[in-house]
């Protein structure tokens, strides 16, 4: 007899849960299949959740009856009534046998269980106790379950899914997937191209140990006057470096009256609650000479531009009535110089990128993560960089609680899988959160994950990193993120007549140019931030050579401003498999010291102060004839006598703004204030790359 607030387990028939046997159940109510593939979910949902055929049948009718449905069954039905029919019933069973027994079987209680070898406890364990305490009927499944082995029942020996969900079944979708290993993005190539390491190379993370978030802080604290002092801060760090590089006099107040053009500072916000349009764009202003006053901007006589909330921007326009900014030009961003390393690369790495999920949505076996480290046992590559979420909180399984072992052992024996999956091949492991992952702090910045249980002869070898972080790959800078920046920008982003048309390229310059990983404000519901970290632990360093930014977005590879941008998109999408990314880097030594990344080898040695003086004597005369051409000698001359300030002017007005931002490929190096001798452009000429290949590829 069931025990009280139990509910009864619906009886099984005796015989073998079968499509036929299904079938004949759902005929006696009429109820009819759509499609080849239904009956083997029918099944498939027998045998997950306990049912026999009679069962299923009587649970069907119900759901079908209650929902006045169409008696034809559809995959999609299908779906909707595990969901909602089969998963709350799991689940009151569960809570039923926790009040029971008190708490439910963890990882280690299944691990004795199996030891003993009670096998058939155990499945009973995971179901309603029947009538009499009747066993489970052999007939069901099919063929007879064997006894385990006790070297392959180890929890921690091979990832087995099947010990911590009640629905083991592999994805199908998954499974029968095509064009594996087939590139589908790439950048560069290489004669002779390889794509194999050596399995390690030095890997740190870039700059001081103190700039980087290395364990957790308290968050959900922040007081008001605090994030209005990190915001006035940001904007003021932005608005010196574009004075100083558009050679701009100062600032003036954004809310007083005037008749003659004036040039004001501020932050992009929107005037509502809504998503920004070019109707409803206000000026933040500074608070040196705005007081942070606001004040709507008319962009009708721009004649492009590119904005989202939270931009840094420095305008020019007229303001006759002080309530209302007529503008009729936008300073841009300038992003930050690259770093220059004091040693070359040895020799060159490989860097291998994926991103999760790393199981479909439909199943909790980890297949394609499975696949992930065959290819780093084939590849060996130098580097391993893999993102978060390992454990995604968005999983259909995760999200209804129907995992059988607390989150945090699942999590710990994925780390533990990958580390141990990794180590043959020797790659140094990178280990990248994310803020899906449902065990670990949901704030941005994020800290590392806590690992105390890495092996010691692994500690060298993998590197737990905060999101966002910088990577130093032997002299080579990374910029990793596992926040969807590109959807959450891309959804706030305005732009007209632009001459960046891909909106990727628009949204990545900005990223660059903003100095930050995450310049959106007021940012993304999906995340929690705290913005006093943002500014400490979020900005660029240096204009990164490689900058990688996962997205649900379709992948890509970009060269934005002599940065290598990388989506590799993610290892799973949906039911499906995803893609992967990988990177050949190389750094020739010669043009390391000459300085390549700066742009000029003798604008380098003249420290760029002399302007294009020192580029016409170092073989710049060709590309000062192009800027000839197009009406800039006047400025060119003017820029050598005055420090190239006026050359800059003259420049611009003559048209010189895509050259500007290409990074003056054709040749004329910008003429810089002395202001910007630090250097506040990443190259002024056409830079060797160290990423000479990056490729995605379909896992």
């Amino acid at each position: 007899m069931a025990e009280p607030g139990m509910e009864p387990e619906p009886e099984r028939g005796p015989e073998a849960v079968t499509a036929e046997a299904v079938l004949r159940e759902l005929r006696l109510f009429e109820l009819r299949c759509e499609g080849e593939e239904v009956p083997d979910k029918l099944v498939e949902l027998c045998l997950s959740h306990g049912l026999g055929p009679v069962a299923l049948a009587n649970e069907l009718l119900a759901f079908v009856t209650s929902k006045d449905l169409d008696l034809q069954l559809t995959p999609a039905g299908l779906d909707a009534f595990e969901h909602e029919v089969l998963a709350r019933r799991g689940s009151r069973g569960r809570r039923g046998r926790d009040e029971r027994r008190g708490l439910l079987h963890d990882i280690h209680s299944l691990q004795e269980l199996l030891n003993e070898e009670q096998e058939d406890e155990l499945l009973d364990a995971y179901t309603t106790p029947s009538k009499g305490s009747q066993k489970r009927s052999s007939s069901t499944p099919e063929t007879p379950r064997p006894k385990r082995a006790p070297s392959s029942c180890s929890p921690f020996g091979l990832f087995s899914p099947g010990s911590f969900s009640p629905s083991v079944t592999p994805s199908q979708k998954y499974s029968s997937r095509g064009g594996r290993g087939e590139v589908v993005a790439s950048l560069g190539s290489v004669p002779g191209l390889a794509w194999s390491g050596r399995g390690g190379c030095a890997v740190r993370t870039f700059g001081c140990p103190e700039q980087s978030l290395s364990k957790a802080y308290r968050f959900m604290f922040q007081k008001a006057l605090d994030v209005r002092e990190a915001l006035a801060e940001r904007v003021e760090e932005l608005g010196e470096v574009l004075r100083r590089h558009h050679g701009l006099e100062g600032f003036s107040s954004a809310v007083l009256p005037a008749q003659e053009p004036v040039t004001v500072l501020g932050q992009i916000s929107c005037d509502g609650n809504g998503k920004l349009n070019p109707k409803s764009v206000l000026l933040v202003g500074d608070r040196e000479h705005s007081g942070g006053a606001q004040v709507p901007l008319d962009l009708s006589e721009l004649p492009e531009y590119s904005l989202f909330p939270g931009q840094v921007v420095a305008l020019q326009g007229t303001n006759s009535t002080g309530r209302r900014m007529v503008v009729t030009k936008l300073y841009e961003g300038v992003p930050l110089p690259f770093h220059t390393p004091t040693e070359p690369m040895a020799e060159q790495r490989m860097v291998l990128l994926a991103c999760g999920p790393f199981t479909p949505s439909d199943s909790v076996a980890f297949e394609p993560l499975s696949d992930l480290l065959q290819v780093v046992a084939r590849d060996r590559p130098d580097v391993c960089v893999l993102f978060g979420p390992f454990l995604d909180a968005k999983h259909e399984q995760v999200e209804s609680c129907q995992l059988l072992s607390p989150f945090s052992d699942v999590f710990r024996l994925c780390l533990r899988t990958i580390v141990e999956g990794t180590r043959s091949a020797g790659s140094q492991l990178v280990l990248v959160p994310s803020l899906r992952d449902v065990c670990h702090d949901f704030v941005y910045p994020q800290p590392p994950f806590p690992f105390p249980d890495l092996p010691k002869e692994d500690r060298a070898r993998v590197l737990l990193v905060p999101e966002p972080c910088t990577l130093d790959i032997d002299g080579v800078v990374l910029g990793l993120t596992s926040t969807d920046l590109l959807f959450h920008m891309g959804a706030e982003e305005i732009s007209s007549s632009s001459g960046v048309s891909d909106r990727f390229t628009r949204i990545l310059r900005h990223v660059l140019t903003q100095r930050s990983f995450y310049p959106l404000y007021p940012p993304s519901e999906e995340l929690n931030v705290h913005l006093e970290a943002l500014a400490a632990f979020a900005a660029l360093p240096v204009t990164p050579d490689v900058l990688v930014t996962p997205s649900e977005l379709r992948f890509f590879v970009k060269d934005v401003l002599g940065c290598v941008c990388i989506n590799p998109g993610r290892l799973t999408k949906g039911q499906a498999g995803g893609t992967y990314g990988r990177l050949l880097l190389r750094r020739e030594r010669r043009g390391d010291r000459a300085g390549d990344r700066a742009g000029d080898r003798a604008g380098d040695r003249a420290g760029d102060r002399a302007g294009d003086r020192a580029g016409d004597r170092a073989g710049d005369r060709a590309g000062d004839r192009a800027g000839d051409r197009a009406g800039d000698r006047a400025g060119d001359r003017a820029g050598d006598r005055a420090g190239d300030r006026a050359g800059d002017r003259a420049g611009d007005r003559a048209g010189d703004r895509a050259g500007d931002r290409a990074g003056d490929r054709a040749g004329d190096n910008p003429a810089e204030s002395p202001g910007d001798s630090s250097g506040d452009i990443p190259g002024d000429a056409p830079r060797s790359s160290p990423c000479v290949a990056a490729e995605v590829v379909r896992i």
